[in-house]
Order: C-alpha cells, then sequence, then structure tokens
C-alpha cells in the first residue's frame, strides 16, 4: 500500500488505521487529488488482515469543509463528459468507504460542510463533537448534493433528507445527532474517550464476523426482497458457524473463555 499521499496521512496502531484529511490550511477541503487518494487507501486498506478498523479524520480545524473552491472553478468550465467523469470519481470515492470490509468510524470536529456530509454518512458509525457545523449547503450556490445523497439518505431518511438539502441550513453537533446524520454528539472533551469504547467493543468481535455482517447488511438492504433473504440469511450463518472463526468464538462462549482474536 502507498503510505505517502499529497492530500492525506496515514496512521497504523494496534490493527487500527487512521486516515487524516490533510489540508488543513484550507479546512481539508477535497480536489480531484483527495478524491482519487480516499478511494485508493479505503480500497487498500479493505484487503489488509492486519487491519480491523479505519478511522476518517481531519487535520487542523475542521473535518472538511467540502469542494476546494479552485477545483470548483476548474469544473466550473468543463464539458459534460468531463463533469460525468469527475463526478463519477466522486461517487467511487464514497462507495469504496461504505464499502469497505473493515468497520469505519468518522470523527468529525470543527465543520462538515456540503460534500463532507457525504465521507462521513458512507462511514458505518460518525462522532463528533457538540460545536461541530454541519451543512447541506449545495443548493445555496444552485446544484445538489446528489453524490453524496444515498448515504445520507440512508442515515437521515427521505424527510430528514429533503429538510436538510433543500434548506441547507447549518446545523450543530446535536441537532445532527437528532436528525441521525451523526451517530451521537459530545462534548469535546468526552470525544476521544467515547471513540477508545467504540474501538474496544470492535476489538472484542471476530473480525471476518464484523466483515460478514457488512456484506449481510449489504444485502439485506441493498441487493435482494424478503424473499429471497429467507435462503441467503440461513446459507450465511451456516456457513459461518462452520468456519473456523464461527468454531472458536461458540467454543470460547461456551468454555466461558476469551475468543483467540480477544488476547
Amino acid at each position: 500500500m502507498k503510505l505517502k499521499y499529497t492530500t492525506l496521512e496515514t496512521e497504523i496502531t494496534n490493527q487500527t488505521a487512521t486516515v487524516w484529511l490533510n489540508r488543513p490550511q484550507i479546512h481539508n477541503a477535497f480536489n480531484e487529488v483527495m478524491i482519487s487518494e480516499v478511494l485508493e487507501i479505503f480500497t487498500e486498506l479493505g484487503k489488509r488482515d492486519d487491519i480491523r478498523i479505519v478511522l476518517l479524520r481531519g487535520r487542523g480545524k475542521s473535518f472538511c469543509a467540502g469542494a476546494d473552491l479552485n477545483w470548483m472553478r476548474d469544473v466550473a468550465t468543463y464539458s459534460y463528459e468531463q463533469n460525468y467523469k469527475e463526478s463519477l470519481q466522486l461517487s467511487e470515492c464514497f462507495y469504496s468507504i461504505y464499502n469497505c470490509p473493515k468497520p469505519t468510524i468518522a470523527v468529525v470536529h470543527g465543520a462538515a460542510i456540503g460534500g463532507a456530509n457525504g465521507l462521513l454518512a458512507a462511514c458505518d458509525m460518525a462522532i463528533c463533537d457538540d460545536e461541530t457545523v454541519f451543512s447541506l449547503s449545495e443548493v445555496k450556490i444552485g446544484i445538489v448534493p446528489a453524490c453524496i445523497s444515498p448515504y445520507v439518505i440512508k442515515r437521515v431518511g427521505e424527510y430528514g433528507a429533503r429538510e436538510l438539502m433543500l434548506t441547507g441550513k447549518r446545523i450543530k453537533g446535536k441537532e445532527a445527532e437528532h436528525f441521525r446524520l451523526v451517530n451521537k454528539s459530545l462534548p469535546a472533551d468526552a470525544l476521544e474517550s467515547h471513540l477508545n469504547e467504540l474501538i474496544a467493543l470492535l476489538m472484542s468481535s471476530g473480525p471476518k464476523a464484523m466483515t460478514h455482517c457488512k456484506n449481510l447488511i449489504d444485502e439485506v438492504c441493498n441487493k435482494i426482497d424478503l424473499e429471497e433473504a429467507l435462503g441467503f440469511t440461513a446459507r450465511m450463518i451456516a456457513e459461518i458457524r462452520a468456519s473456523e472463526e464461527g468454531q472458536e468464538g461458540m467454543a470460547a462462549f461456551l468454555e466461558k473463555r476469551k475468543a483467540r482474536w480477544n488476547f
């Protein structure tokens, strides 16, 4: 995996990878380079057996201020074909986060404006401090939050999305929690402690079981109907119970000991 990036920094500690958006001088606003690098790193981290959790964070005063103004000026002059190509890569960037086989957590502070909400909404979990400002502000400049919409709508639902996307209003952490845009908003001094609790909970879960769980949720929510789920879910649990990790987990439970991945 490429460890040096132009717009990102990566830290790996105790099987947890932290991807830092690293353009603090412009509040981590994203451009085509960052989009490409986020797509690349989440794809690569998902393949690594030594990584169990991926965190997404921002350096400096903000998580992400949305699109880089200089990039937007360039995009404004693009042809339809150029715009489509650039937008498709943006969609693929969000999907690479959503589809990552590892549990993902966005840790949000400062501001999450426009497309930044796609980055956090695509993660399995998102937490923030109470003073974080959120806005789906695209309508204010005559465009729409198209590429982020699948993930934001999954989080907040249709009518929450209508309110946030049509008004473009600014909300803070507790209201973002109320909308379910984030899982939890906390005082700034409690954020790291809560994050560590989440990491500990995930570390106590079977690594392969978590990947299977993500696949299960994806299939049931996005790909199959209820009737198809009957056979799919039965096959999945039958296969996993017979797997090495499933056997170890059930044996540890019955023998009242920790499973091997807990040491």
